[in-house]
């Protein structure tokens, strides 16, 4: 008989699916891919069951001879290995990053003869509800918590964007990117105090508390499904910071980072430009230690983030303070640096590895943002934060937006420059 052969991403098997296997059958024996928890979060949701149980929902349908797995987006390998004579699948991939994957499978199929089968896509009130009821369940805090760690087992390195806002939270998870035959996107949200603090118009010294920080989280997670990394400034007294690890563990946040300093909080990057304090490392050890022993699951991360290289206190401070933090039971270590070029975060990185091979090393590559995720992974890293460039993006779009206005006394020149509304609606999901 002909092999017909069909890939899923799916956590549950619906009517759309069983119409895609039906048709398959009529043309052969059917062979249905899986695609990898590797493979579905460059481009797909996060699963939330396991690839040994999504292989068993496709196998009790009855409707297929074989169920493999799929390791990577694109079907050279799949298709080099089967040579199905057919491939079938919904009709839905003709249009935007997904057209990619299609033109791939028509051309891997035409080098032997192969042919392509569509079917036109469903989508009904039932099948909405299902995957509305997907989205929701991702979205809960006992899946979202724990993802981070998941994602840290999963990538070569963790990719995380600043949000401070629902809409940014929606352009961190709906933004998806084909690129040379590579499927890519952002795998976790960085809430920036920074960003939290300018987007409410006011200096980022700490002074939007913990309960208007808490707003937003909640404001992005309403909206998204995505791990959460908090910038937790300083953490603030250790008497506070317990209790707020208690309710962003609860919440469904994924990790906190707090930085080593005290007294009135300094943005990093003016270093000893302005008088900034670190703390000792005894002291912030007992802060670590604090909040890991507040924590309710072993899920939630406490990073420790090093100011030694921003206040110019060199690299042994930086990774004497970095073990003494992970001893205490800090997840993970975030080196911060001002320098234009990304040396000395290499130089602490590869030194930091020599003593400690597993904690988690996270960078944000603000100043020296020359750097590559592959040239960052090589010497060790983890987690790259890209950790205001929507904040600043977005600035000077709205403000010259503005004053163009003003010049004109009209808005017709400023209009070719703006999106269209009905294109930023679509990000936003109808209940």
């Amino acid at each position: 008989m002909s092999k017909v052969y069909a890939c899923f991403c799916t956590d549950i098997i619906h009517e759309g699916h069983l119409n895609i296997l039906k048709e398959a059958n009529k043309y052969g024996d059917v062979i249905v891919g899986i695609l990898s928890d590797r493979a579905m979060i460059k481009y797909n949701r996060f699963p939330t069951i396991s690839m040994e149980e999504r292989k068993k929902i496709v196998e009790e349908t009855g409707l297929v001879s074989e169920v493999t797995v799929q390791d990577e987006i694109m079907y050279d390998t799949i298709i080099g290995r089967l040579k199905p004579d057919y491939v079938i699948h919904g009709d839905n991939w003709c249009k935007g990053p997904e057209s990619a994957i299609r033109i791939n499978v028509i051309k891997n199929l035409n080098r032997y003869g192969g042919k392509l089968i569509e079917v036109g896509y469903t989508y009904n009130e039932n099948v909405k509800k299902i995957d509305d009821n997907m989205k929701e369940k991702l979205a809960m805090p006992e899946f979202r918590r724990k993802r981070l760690r998941q994602l840290l087992k999963l990538c070569p390195i963790v990719k995380a964007i600043e949000t401070h806002s629902g809409l940014t939270g929606l352009i961190a998870e709906k933004t998806i990117v084909e690129h040379n035959g590579e499927f890519d996107q952002f795998d976790a949200m960085w809430l920036s105090s920074l960003c939290d603090s300018t987007a409410k118009g006011k200096p980022d010294i700490e002074l939007v508390d913990m309960s208007s920080r808490i707003r937003t989280i909640d404001d992005v997670m309403e909206v998204t499904t995505k791990p959460i990394i908090l910038d937790g400034d300083t953490g603030g007294l250790v008497e506070h910071f317990i209790y707020n690890i208690r309710t962003l563990e609860r919440m469904g946040v994924s990790a906190v980072i707090i930085e080593d300093k005290t007294g009135l909080k300094k943005n990093s990057l003016f270093g000893t430009e302005v008088a900034q304090t670190q703390d000792s490392i005894e002291n912030f050890c007992e802060k670590i230690s604090a909040g890991k022993n507040a924590q309710r699951t072993e899920e939630f991360m406490i990073i420790a983030r090093i100011e030694s290289l921003i206040l110019e206190k060199g690299q042994e401070d930086a990774l004497e303070r970095a073990l003494a933090y992970v001893k205490a039971g800090a997840d993970g270590i975030m080196i911060h640096s001002r320098k234009k070029s990304p040396d000395e975060i290499f130089a602490f990185c590869d030194a930091f590895r020599k003593e400690d091979p597993d904690t988690p090393i996270v960078v944000v590559p603000t100043s020296f943002n020359s750097v590559t995720e592959t040239e960052l992974k090589q010497h060790g890293v983890n987690i790259v934060i890209y950790a205001n460039q929507l904040t600043r993006s977005a600035f000077p779009a709205m403000q010259n937006t503005a004053m163009e206005i003003l010049k004109n006394h009209r808005a017709l020149e400023v209009d070719d420059r703006l999106m269209p509304f009905k294109e930023i609606i679509t990000l936003i999901d109808d209940i």
